[in-house]
């Protein structure tokens, strides 16, 4: 179907909008793991009955950041500040309008024309108009520490309820991010760094505001002025718990809404919980995240591609799926490409395209012993005198990833690595990334706002999304950075997405380099299960029904959800 903005000339949607869009770069509140429980104790700016208690995964108090630029943000994506459309990252769909209402490409993906929804009044009262959406992709384009969508376009407004983006050459790559990027008041942000800007009074167009904050919980309460007319769930509690098993706990005890993480016997948590129903979906890609790049700071036996790669050949991930995550996780290609719906991009160069579910230690020696690694007395290797000794970051009561790593402590011994994991707060293991101050980081890569692997490229893989150790990188915390890697996706940007000819050999070319530096050591897909309450509220997705990826901490599509719920009668 086409959308016409009001314009003759002709216009062709961008292919890339459809299916199973992956979460944005912007849209992830939390990385993906983590469960927990709370109080349902609800604020004053909502009724008990009617509020919603979720949690994220936060473990430790929150720190106050509403700025939905910020890679600390706690919260506001999609629940205050709204994008232009919703992309359905779980099922085929045609997105959703939300403060755009239709959207064109001209033939040449050089032009984006989308038209405005009228009558949008911020929470504050001020009109939303156009003005607003072009002060926030100038905002973006300004300061790279922030577009994390790498917008390099010009937007002008043609009138109140019009934008055009306008592109040196062909774009189409970039439209999921404009059309899901959320947009901020240019009277309200007109004067602070983005950059630093912790936004502790967000002033949003959407169906909810900000109605008090503890650093143990924050809570929202329902707009009334919203233009879609005031959501049904009055009101939404975030907690912060000690983790998973408080998690569990807090299922067991009806005292959490929604959660998105393990529970005990996984498979049967509507007979064990009977007011509660779980949705199973796979996308994230779950790591071993390395600082991994010598040029920009990092140090450490990570720094070595074959220590790397030693990694890789040395999990078990039969057992880890079994031990760790209730065989709720899939496989994973060393591409990236999710072997689920997108295993035709991925490269045919590539002998194995999926990794090893066995643990081949004797293949990582092979690799150290080529790079020159030699093992001791006491089954360690070493070089230059120094042991292959390293330390893996994960947050505090986050248990399957715990329950992982311990695992893999294990198995990586038995291939001459001695792997020691620390664990921190939530706030303390995003802050080591950001920073670079860390070896190895157990974390998941997420999709894109479409089906299709240029997007966690540009995400993860890119120089314009890292920095040097001590700066605040983007979602490239890896640091890896590769002029082919970059020319490459800069090649993307100008094809159109439905050519498969031309753009294969240019993924192939990503391919090669993503395999052979592995700066990210793939473990598994993980299986994102959200356990929910269907005795108090009804309208959640269901597998005949995925109207919106079902992981609490996917911002974008958690708003999504809570706008369709209701509160269960009687």
């Amino acid at each position: 179907m086409l959308l016409r903005s009001g314009h003759t000339q002709p216009r062709r949607r961008a292919t890339v909008l459809r299916a199973l869009a992956g979460a944005a770069a912007v849209t992830l509140l939390a990385a993906a793991c983590g469960g927990g429980g709370g109080s349902g104790a609800a604020s004053s700016g909502a009724s008990g009955a009617a509020t919603l208690v979720a949690y994220t995964g936060q473990s430790g108090d929150y720190q106050i950041n509403f700025n939905p630029f910020s890679p600390s943000s706690i919260g506001g994506i999609g629940t205050i500040y709204e994008p232009l459309f919703f992309i359905n990252k779980a099922q085929e769909g045609e997105p959703v309008p939300l403060l755009g209402t239709e959207y064109a490409w001209n033939e040449d993906g050089t032009q984006l024309d989308v038209t405005l929804r009228e009558g949008v009044t911020w929470s504050d009262g001020e009109a939303f108009t156009a003005d607003d959406v072009v002060f926030t992709f100038g905002l973006l384009k300004s300061t790279p520490a922030i577009n994390n969508i790498g917008f390099d376009g010009d937007v002008t407004a043609t009138d109140d309820t019009h934008v055009r983006f306008t592109f040196p050459a062909p774009a189409f790559v970039l439209g999921p991010g404009i059309l899901t990027g959320v947009v901020v008041p240019e009277h309200l942000w007109a004067d602070v760094d983005p950059t630093t800007f912790v936004n502790e009074t967000p002033v949003g167009t959407g169906a909810y505001t900000l109605d008090d904050f503890k650093p143990q919980a924050f809570t929202y309460v329902a707009n009334p002025d919203h233009w879609g007319g005031e959501p049904a769930v009055k009101g939404i509690r975030f907690v912060s718990l000690s983790g998973n098993t408080a998690g569990a706990d807090a299922i067991a005890n009806g005292t959490v809404d929604w959660q998105t993480g393990p529970v005990p016997d996984i498979q049967n948590v509507s007979t064990n919980f009977p007011d509660y129903d779980t949705l199973t979906a796979s996308q994230n890609q779950m790591v071993l995240s390395t600082c991994s790049n010598a040029e920009l700071g990092c140090t450490g036996p990570q720094t070595d591609p074959a220590v790397r790669h030693a990694l890789y050949l040395a999990m078990d991930r039969t057992q880890l799926n079994a031990l760790a995550f209730e065989q709720t996780a899939s496989e994973i290609s060393p591409t990236f490409a999710l072997t689920s719906s997108q295993t035709a991009f991925i490269t045919e160069a590539l002998d194995e395209p999926v990794a090893p579910e066995k643990a081949d230690p004797a293949g990582a020696g092979e690799v150290l012993e080529a790079a020159g690694w030699a093992k001791g007395s006491d089954g360690i290797y070493a070089k230059d005198g120094e042991p292959l000794r390293l330390t893996v970051e994960v947050v505090t009561g986050w248990t399957d990833y715990i329950t992982a790593l311990q695992t893999l402590t294990e198995q990586v011994r038995a291939a001459g690595i001695d792997l020691q994991v620390a664990q921190s707060s939530w706030n303390e293991w995003t802050e080591k990334k950001g920073q670079g101050s860390f070896q190895l980081a157990i974390d998941s890569l997420w999709q894109g706002p479409a089906p299709d692997p240029y997007y966690l490229y540009s995400y993860f893989f890119t120089s314009t999304n890292t920095a040097p150790v001590g700066e605040a990188a983007g979602n490239n915390y890896s640091r890896f950075s590769d002029p082919e890697v970059d020319a490459a996706l800069d090649e993307l940007q100008a094809l159109p997405l439905d050519d498969a000819a031309a753009r294969q050999p240019i993924f192939d070319r990503i391919q090669a380099r993503v395999v052979e530096e592995m700066p990210y050591v793939p473990i598994l897909t993980g299986g994102t299960t959200s356990e929910w309450n269907t005795a108090r509220f009804t309208g959640w997705p269901t597998e005949d029904d995925m109207y919106a990826f079902p992981a609490v901490w996917s911002a974008l599509d958690a708003a999504q959800i809570f706008k369709t719920l209701e509160p269960a009668q009687g």
